[in-house]
């Protein structure tokens, strides 16, 4: 078990990686399904990847990484989502590392919807 000392050092490094902010105009905010599906399906690595990505990019201050639950897409795990200021949603589905790193590459900071990731219902 860890001590009270040993959580506050590990609660206070991961506040620098993935940090809550109010929204504003210019904010994205990225969103990994971490429930216990879209954990069995590999949603740790791509939520690692991402807060990497994202700070190696310089992309800290315009974009937000979190984590939620059960998004309820089971079969698609795992499941990012990416909410932009004035656009629609966008659902990647059965992400991976790579995948990850393209989608930010192409998405965040290129503009364009990587859509051969995205839920096809």
């Amino acid at each position: 078990m860890k001590t009270l000392a040993e959580l506050e050092a590990i609660r206070e490094k991961m506040r620098g990686k993935v940090a809550v902010r109010e929204a504003s105009d210019n904010t994205t905010r990225i969103v990994v399904g971490m429930a216990t599906c879209g954990i069995a399906a590999g949603a740790r690595p791509v939520l690692n990847t991402i807060v990497e990505e994202v700070s190696k990019m310089g992309l800290s201050e315009t974009v937000t990484v979190t984590q939620t639950g059960c998004i309820g897409l089971c079969q698609y795990e795992p499941i990012v989502e990416v909410y932009q200021t004035g656009k629609d949603k966008v659902t990647y589905v059965k992400m991976d590392s790579e995948k990850a790193k393209k989608v930010l590459e192409e998405h965040i900071k290129g503009g364009k919807v990587v859509s051969d990731y995205t839920i096809k219902l």
